[in-house]
């Protein structure tokens, strides 16, 4: 009987010093966790630059969603909608030719195909839609594209994939619907409509001599080859020639696209378009 009001002491006293014990443990380990997590965010922060040396594009939506591009598939868009601003087409043209160009070529311009089908479309010398080297000039095939699309009676009113079959009579015509999403996509990023939406990064070539105003020239040169005037008329037309100038940026060696108060950069630390800056709305600036 005296015995029994001695255990519960004991018992206390022991459960008390386990618990301190788990604290003390507890604590520990949260300290060693968080050195670990910071210790390896700034590895990982520094080994960034070797981490990602592939060229990419990305491609911002209007709710903020992203599309991944590989750079080539950036300069053939970039191209179907400067063609489609000189051409002086609706944004519905451009959904139209993206989706044609998806499903074709998944927008790369191939040299092979079906037959003599080349190029982004795939089309065929032998129908008609000219001379290998000229199929293979991403600027010919897509003027050539639009010039049919332009004939497809009520093209702006049908189906997409309808007004694309229309133009490609293709065996598969059926094809080019699960295409149009990201047609769209694309389609408001490079017309312009949406503003800062193209993002693209390269690694520079090290070592490399430039020779910054000659290559700005060769960039504007080749734009308007494709867009006729590269005047800034409105400011969607600005952003078309700011998403194809970061398009190209790798092909003529641009650091640096700047336009209404926006500028990007060529720098793996910099994601995406940043506000600020000193240029206009009336020109796009090219370093």
């Amino acid at each position: 009987m005296a015995t029994e009001p001695i255990w519960p002491g004991r018992f206390f006293c022991v459960h008390l010093r386990f618990s301190r014990g788990v604290v003390t443990i507890a604590v520990i380990v949260l300290v060693l966790a968080v050195a670990i997590s910071f210790g390896l965010y700034q590895l990982l922060k520094r080994a960034k630059p070797l981490a990602v040396q592939e060229p990419y594009c990305t491609v911002r939506t209007a709710d903020d969603q992203q599309l991944n591009l590989d750079i080539e598939q950036a300069q053939i868009s970039a191209t179907i909608a400067a063609v489609a601003a000189r051409r002086k087409l609706p944004e519905r043209a451009v959904v139209i030719a993206y989706a044609t160009a998806l499903q074709e070529s998944k927008l790369y311009n191939v040299s092979y195909g079906d037959r003599d089908s080349v190029g982004v479309f795939q089309q065929r010398e032998s129908q008609g839609w000219g001379t290998k080297k000229q199929i293979m000039d991403p600027v010919y095939s897509t003027n050539k594209f639009f010039a049919a699309l332009k004939k497809v009676k009520g093209y702006r009113k049908m189906p997409i994939a309808e007004a694309a079959q229309a133009v490609q009579r293709s065996a598969a015509g059926y094809a080019y619907a699960p295409h149009e999403t990201e047609a769209r996509i694309l389609a408001a990023a490079f017309t312009g409509r949406v503003p800062r939406a193209v993002h693209c990064w390269y690694p520079p070539e090290a070592g490399a001599t430039r020779t910054p105003k000659a290559q700005t020239r060769e960039a504007r040169r080749q734009l308007a080859r494709a867009i006729g005037s590269t005047a800034v008329t409105s400011d969607k037309r600005g952003w078309l020639i700011a998403a194809w100038s970061v398009a190209h940026a790798q092909k003529y060696d641009l650091r640096q696209v700047a336009y209404s108060g926006a500028t990007w950069t060529n720098d793996m630390e910099v994601i995406g378009w940043q506000k600020g800056g000193k240029a206009g709305a009336k020109e796009v600036e090219l370093a």
